[in-house]
């Protein structure tokens, strides 16, 4: 593969501010359904836990300095919400809602 045309591909406090900012508002913006199963309830929780981790996990990286690791924590973060999202158990009621979620 020809790296030559690649711009993109430094992971820099900005772009990683911004894709905290992103992960945190989409977690703000998601409600658990009050119409879930116990089951479904639990597994929703858990999934909401791994995102919270992540996020910590993300943090910490970041205040090392290890923005790649810190990343990826974020993106594992954003994906166990999204993945919430799509098996239905999350309201996200935001104009905008497909700018962070996967659901539309």
């Amino acid at each position: 593969m020809n790296n030559s045309k690649v711009t993109n591909n430094n992971i820099t406090k900005a772009k990683l501010d911004k894709y905290f900012a992103l992960t945190n508002a989409a977690f703000k913006m998601a409600k658990v359904k009050k119409d879930l199963s116990k089951k479904e309830q639990k597994k929703c929780e858990q999934f909401l836990d791994f995102c919270i981790r992540y996020v910590t996990d993300a943090e910490h990286f970041k205040e090392k300095g290890d923005y790649v690791t810190a990343f990826a924590a974020l993106n594992y973060a954003h994906a166990w919400l999204d993945a919430a999202a799509v098996a239905g158990w999350l309201t996200i009621t935001h104009k905008d809602r497909n700018k962070y979620f996967t659901i539309d």
